[in-house]
């Protein structure tokens, strides 16, 4: 697998935005909700705040050639970087493109001299949590999401980087 790994450009928006789509509808479904139909207001609510993510170049993409095959969101915070989304194919899962991608989110947070990741993922993503634990995140905490979309419990997840490690 030979991958490339940066930021999205905004023409890529619409590219990102299906990856994103097609990784996350059955997370979002087994937490009983949709993800907002294209057109709506939500979904343009959602899309406002995405094409600002990646004007300000908090979106960065795996590309296996010319195609997107995994995309990151993420937001800066005071001292470390939030994973906001982490997304893969679903034609590419299971090959390691998310650890991958995790391993180049760690990457980018180190140059920046932060200290550390954090996400969150839902209770019920036993396999996401497993993941990001094999990558270093622990478990701070449990409890219900900020949004109150759903009642599915969340698990909140920090990895810290210690000077001079990697």
């Amino acid at each position: 697998m030979m991958l490339t790994f940066r930021t999205a450009v905004l023409s890529e928006g619409k590219e990102v935005e299906r990856v994103i789509r097609a990784a996350f509808t059955p997370y979002v479904r087994a937490l009983g909700r949709e993800i907002p139909a294209a057109g709506s207001a939500g979904f343009a609510e959602g899309w406002e705040r995405f094409v600002a993510e990646l004007e300000r170049g908090d979106v960065y993409v795996a590309l296996d050639g010319e195609g997107i095959v995994g995309a990151v969101r993420t937001k800066p915070q005071e001292k470390g970087l939030y994973i906001q989304q982490i997304a893969v194919d679903p034609v590419r899962q299971g090959t390691g493109v998310g650890s991958w991608l995790l391993q180049r989110i760690d990457e980018v947070a180190r140059a920046q001299g932060l200290g550390g990741l954090s996400l969150e993922t839902a209770e019920m993503a036993v396999a996401n949590i497993r993941l990001y634990q094999r990558h270093g995140f622990e478990i701070v905490s449990r409890g219900p999401p900020d949004h109150g979309l759903d009642p599915h419990t969340r698990v909140y997840m920090v990895k810290s980087f210690q000077v001079g490690s990697s």
